[in-house]
């Protein structure tokens, strides 16, 4: 396979697995504002799992737009990264 052949193979491999990732962290926060509507959370706490929904898409994104896509690609075959709804709870005080 030619150079710039892997280097796409690794952008689809990547591309691929941020939309998934992606996709679950926006079904997490869907059903935290779902909670919200039902009255199991109050405003602030519905705020709070936004907040988090931010930092962990700048987390995976981080991730996903790494200096060299195909060590990305990479580590996504060996490792396959995951739990970024908790990589987005942040540090506590």
């Amino acid at each position: 396979m030619s150079p710039s052949a892997e280097r796409r193979a690794a952008a689809a491999t990547v591309s691929a697995f941020h939309e998934a990732q992606l996709a679950q962290l926006v079904e997490r926060v869907g059903l935290e504002i779902d909670r919200f509507r039902a009255g199991e959370l109050d405003a602030f706490e519905a705020d709070q799992a936004l907040f988090q929904y931010s930092r962990a898409a700048k987390e995976q994104w981080k991730f996903c737009n790494g200096v060299d896509v195909e060590w990305v690609a990479q580590d996504i075959r060996e490792r396959a990264p995951s739990q970024w709804w908790e990589r987005g709870t942040g540090r506590r005080r």
